[in-house]
């Protein structure tokens, strides 16, 4: 079993590398692999709604030139996710929705129906906006929404400094701990298996 987990944030080593480590490091120890993809410091593009890879059946995104294509590559292989973002304006960073609304779209098909989780990481406040935000591209693809005893939030604004925030580690811990129970529980012998779906019936208002 793999968790894959993404560092949404433009630091490398910051806050929310930091929670990100206390989830992957639990996870290790419960004999979990995880791997952490960095988004970067590079230019990223936005979902532009042209759906070339849902219409073409793509299973990529169009645009090939930031790190998207290099996660939805890596979805296939994960049994369960972990996004990870520093919050700006009471939102996750702006690189971080534009990669990742992306990787959802043209690789939905392997987001669909995992277990998941997000992190929230703030200085003071706004955390619990991001937080939700994350959240709701994993209620639409019908995955297994991974809690906490809290919200998945960590506070600090240096570098690092969210070690210091004693329950948010605690809350990555039993975080990671609830994650390594479900995977265990989804991929034990004779375990009930998902709900089918019903065929998607999109309904617009305006026709």
């Amino acid at each position: 079993m793999k968790v894959l987990l993404i560092n949404g944030s433009p630091r490398a080593n910051g806050n929310t590398a930091r929670a990100l480590k206390e989830v992957a490091d639990t996870l290790a120890a419960e004999g979990i692999e995880t791997e952490t993809v960095w988004i970067g410091k590079q230019a990223v593009r936005g979902c532009i709604a042209c759906f070339q890879c849902m219409e073409k059946s793509l299973g990529r995104c169009i645009f090939d030139d930031d790190i998207a294509n290099r996660i939805v590559e890596k979805l296939p292989s994960a049994d369960a996710f972990v996004v990870g973002a520093p919050t700006y304006y009471g939102q996750p960073n702006g690189a971080f929705l534009a990669v990742w609304q992306r990787v959802c779209v043209a690789g939905r098909a392997h987001v669909a129906g995992k277990p998941a989780a997000s992190i929230a990481v703030c200085r003071r406040g706004g955390s619990t906006a991001a937080f939700q935000c994350m959240n709701m591209p994993f209620e639409m693809l019908n995955s297994l929404i991974v809690g906490s005893q809290y919200w998945n939030i960590a506070f600090g604004r240096e570098p690092g400094e969210a070690a210091q925030d004693s329950e948010g580690m605690q809350t990555m811990r039993t975080l990671g701990k609830n994650m390594a129970w479900v995977l265990k529980n989804l991929h034990r012998e004779g375990a009930v298996p998902l709900p089918q779906r019903e065929e998607w019936q999109p309904m617009n208002f305006i026709r």
